[in-house]
């Protein structure tokens, strides 16, 4: 065979830099071998260690991760990931770069020393499975015989007031019992958590998941914002100071372990959890936040982490274990590192302790005095209103055979569902813009009052998932989101302008600009919070900009038009406005804005065949849309057919129905959406693709996604999530343990026995920048583990025993080797982290239970200790 032909460069300043560090392959020879590797990646006779990769060579993201891929198998060469491509692309640059910033010989790679993963023979797996089942049941069985006892006693009322005074009391009994009976379970069954590990699967873990399932069902959690949450987090052992402002509905599982000091401010969608699972065990850890800090929208805060008093957290930021935020500093990224922007951008306002009180006692009547009766007894008011209704929907009218049962739950359900649809929209467009008129944009108001009310409305309302679910991913979004009162410019419709997942703080203060492109994940931060006052004002989204997945877009961020927003990117808010640019990672660096696969498509967006394809394009979504607006009223169907014939025997055995019902509910679910999934796909797999997004192919990609997957929460951290997996496609192992990943394409994802998938993690077999659509396979290897917030794109192989750090982005096309530690936004080796602390043999497990070890050649206290290992060690 004939031997590539590769232009080098000749011996230059950086020979005496890469023999300094002492790489072991020829000191003249380094951009030669790098050349060489690349030439051979993107099959061509020779590359010029002066050509640009992407401007001159034609390379992609994916391709220039398959060369750092194969220089980091080479023990002659330095290691590289994608950031040093973008930093030094070219040949010569590249190999200068990389050897000025080796601060020590490479090391080959190949696996580090790393953690044992834990395993759970299947015995004690099935076990376990069983076990959470029969309290799902049991729970169940106590509900119902807890409600049926009170509305029999509610249904006795003599008339409307009676029924009402009688739904007052047993509604707020109920939500009082409700609410407290987690907090009393988790007294009893776990005490007060401390910093701890233990297996998966075992009856610790069972404890562990009761608690957490118990705390995170309690209707408290709908008053996060308000100042009853934080005394909900304190009754379950938190510490927590006065004036805490807590927006995040991510409740801690291990509440003792968490320390926050007074005039703290936590945005939404952050995560301070205070447990992880990695490698088949969980471990719990103190996370410490200090007075007056600010902890900024999408970040995680893993364990053993801490911020001292007056410290901030930027948006789209991590803080890793062992990780300290001195007092008065402000850091960001992921992993956090110091910055000098300020994040709190708005002052005080008068907010004491008395308006705190009386916006909480107001929570309570309302909920006492309006919600609850209605809730509860609001049927049977409507009963005695309109007598007719007594007599066709009381018990003992249906029997389950009945013709009559379907008719009238065909004409119920239909009713309650299609009109939730169109009344619910009629409220939409209406009622939150008469609340936006009190709120003035660039005003502060403080918190917890009556503007502070109207701003949660506006949000609560204008945030609902179900329309745009049903309007994303097609031209009629932007109209949806047009009367909602986005600012959309002068559209370029391109039939997926925006994604079914987008969020924000109020819709009339979001502008977009023409041409731009929006993908799933999109929170618009156009609210500012300190812990006695908000403010609203305007975040503008430049033209001809596609967004990526999961961003944090706030108010003020300094870019414009033309820009490449990648996925899991931090907004700049400072230094000059970027146009024409790609920033990727967090903290954010600028890359290609496109490259020359993404074009191939471009004449499909332009003249007489773009009008042909859009048009084709709005007509099969139409049909998507209108089959799964059917496919989600059947499953209401169906379960109101199960309601009515369950009232023709509620008088005798109402408690048994009830619990009959959860049960019913919780198997029917995942077995009828799993149907309709394979069903769309014709019970075949997918197969990795690049096309433009006007291809039909393309099109019924789409409507996978718009198949509901929020059921799957619920049988987060149990055997059961793995068999629904493996229902829908997914090639998953033995006991993978799930707390809550996110599977977009489940046919293309391979997840091997034993891995650990941490909460909101996710692995993205797709990506669609522009008109350009690409996917591919994804495999995790045994015993994997995915951190908290994680995310794996497409084209990614991770090696068994691999680990990814907390809120990492595992970047297209990228292998992790086997055991290897990788962390950061985009996601590099990161070998002798601290946020890895080793963990115990199965052996030592067996010699020592109960008790964490270390490896067994750490026989003494070794110096080089972390503090959370030197606190766990044991002689």
């Amino acid at each position: 065979m004939e031997e590539k032909s590769v232009e080098v460069l000749t011996p230059g300043p950086n020979e005496s830099a890469i023999d300094k560090r002492g790489y072991t392959g020829r000191k003249t020879g380094i951009e030669r071998d790098l050349a060489e590797v690349l030439a051979d990646v993107i099959s061509v006779e020779r590359v010029s260690v002066d050509s640009h990769f992407f401007d001159d060579l034609g390379a992609n993201s994916l391709v220039m991760a398959q060369f750092c891929a194969r220089v980091r198998k080479r023990e002659d060469l330095p290691s590289a990931s994608m950031k040093d491509i973008y930093r030094h692309p070219t040949i010569r640059s590249l190999a200068t770069g990389l050897a000025d910033a080796a601060p020590a010989p490479v090391e080959p790679s190949v696996p580090a020393p790393s953690t044992e993963v834990t395993t759970a023979g299947t015995a004690r797996y099935a076990l376990c499975g069983t076990l959470q089942f029969l309290l799902f049941v049991g729970y169940s069985f106590v509900f119902g015989i807890v409600t049926a006892q009170g509305y029999t006693w509610v249904s006795a009322g003599s008339d409307v007031i009676d029924i009402y005074l009688r739904s007052l009391v047993f509604g707020a009994a109920g939500f009082v019992a409700l609410c407290t009976f987690p907090i009393v379970a988790k007294w009893l069954l776990v005490g007060r958590w401390t910093a701890r590990e233990f297996p998966i699967w075992g009856l610790t873990y069972l404890r562990f998941w009761t608690v957490k399932v118990l705390i995170h069902a309690n209707p408290m959690i709908f008053f996060v914002g308000n100042p009853l949450y934080v005394l909900y987090l304190r009754a379950l052992g938190a510490r927590i100071g006065k004036g805490v402002t807590i927006l995040s509905p991510t409740v801690p599982a291990c509440p003792d372990l968490l320390t926050v000091g007074a005039g703290t401010v936590i945005r939404k969608d952050s995560f301070f959890l205070c447990y992880r699972a990695h490698a088949g065990r969980i471990q719990t850890g103190r996370v410490t936040l200090g007075r007056d800090v600010f902890i900024g929208e999408k970040t995680v805060l893993d364990i053993d982490t801490s911020m001292g008093d007056g410290s901030q957290l930027g948006h789209t930021s991590t803080l890793y274990s062992g990780q300290t935020v001195p007092a008065g500093q402000r850091w960001h990224g992921s992993p956090a590192q110091p910055t000098e922007q300020d994040y709190m951008r708005i002052g005080p306002a008068k907010c004491g302790t008395l308006r705190r009180a009386g916006f909480g006692l107001v929570t309570v009547l309302q909920l006492f005095l309006l919600y609850m009766p209605l809730t509860v007894g609001g049927a049977y008011m409507l009963v005695h209103l309109i007598p007719a209704l007594h007599d066709r929907l009381g018990p003992g009218s249906l029997g389950f055979t009945s013709p009559a049962l379907y008719i009238d739950a065909l004409t119920l359900s239909a009713v309650l569902f299609f009109g939730f649809v169109f009344v619910g929209l009629a409220v939409l467009f209406t009622v939150p813009r008469l609340l936006n008129l009190v709120i003035q944009p660039d005003k502060v108001y403080p918190l917890y009052g009556f503007h502070y009310s109207a701003h949660r409305a506006i949000g609560r309302m204008t945030n609902l998932k179900f329309f745009k679910w049903l309007l994303g991913d097609s031209s009629y979004i932007v109209y949806y989101l047009r009367v909602l009162g986005y600012n959309l410019s002068r559209v370029e419709q391109t039939g997926s302008n925006f994604g079914t997942e987008v969020q924000h703080e109020t819709p009339y203060l979001v502008s977009v600009g023409s041409g731009t492109m929006v993908a799933d994940g999109l929170s618009v931060i156009n609210a500012e919070f300190s812990d006695t006052s908000f403010r609203v004002s305007r975040a503008s989204i430049g033209p001809r900009n596609f967004i990526g997945n999961n961003i944090a877009y706030p108010s003020g961020a300094r870019t414009g038009q033309n820009c490449l927003l990648a996925t899991k990117v931090m907004i700049p808010l400072d230094g000059e406005v970027r146009e024409g640019v790609g920033l990727l990672g967090s903290p954010c660096f600028e890359i290609p804005r496109s490259v020359e696969r993404d074009s191939r498509f471009d004449h499909l967006r332009n003249g007489e065949e773009f009008r042909r394809n859009l048009a084709a394009k709005n007509r099969y979504n139409i049909r998507s849309m209108v089959l799964l607006l059917l496919v989600r009223w059947f499953y209401f169907f169906v379960l109101t057919v199960v309601g009515l014939a369950d009232a023709d025997l509620y008088d005798s055995y109402g408690h048994v129905l009830i619990a009959v019902f959860l049960v019913f509910s919780l198997a029917f679910t995942p077995v009828y959406y799993v149907l309709v999934e394979r069903s769309i796909t014709a019970f075949r797999g997918l197969q990795p693709q690049l096309c433009s997004i006007y291809e039909p192919y393309f099109w019924w990609h789409e409507r996978l996604w718009k198949v509901p997957e929020t059921y799957l929460n619920v049988f987060n951290g149990t055997p059961f999530k793995n068999v629904i997996w493996r229902m829908l496609g997914v090639r998953i192992g033995s006991r993978v343990f799930d707390d809550g990943c996110h599977l977009t394409e489940r046919m293309l994802t391979t997840i091997g026995n034993d891995c650990t998938l941490n909460a909101a993690s996710k692995i993205q077999c797709h990506s669609q920048e522009d008109g350009t659509f690409k996917s591919d396979r994804s495999t995790l290897g045994v015993g994997c583990t995915l951190g908290v917030g994680s995310h794996v794109h497409y084209g990614v192989t991770m090696g068994d025993g691999a680990v990814l750090a907390p809120d990492s982005f595992l970047m297209k096309g990228e292998e992790v080797p086997e055991r290897a530690q990788w962390g950061g936004n985009p996601a590099i080796e990161t070998r002798n982290a601290p946020s890895w602390p080793a963990l115990p043999t199965r052996e030592a497990q067996r010699d020592r239970p109960g008790q964490r070890v270390l490896p067994a050649e750490q026989h003494g206290r070794p110096a080089d200790l972390t503090k959370r290992q030197r606190r766990l060690w044991r002689p």
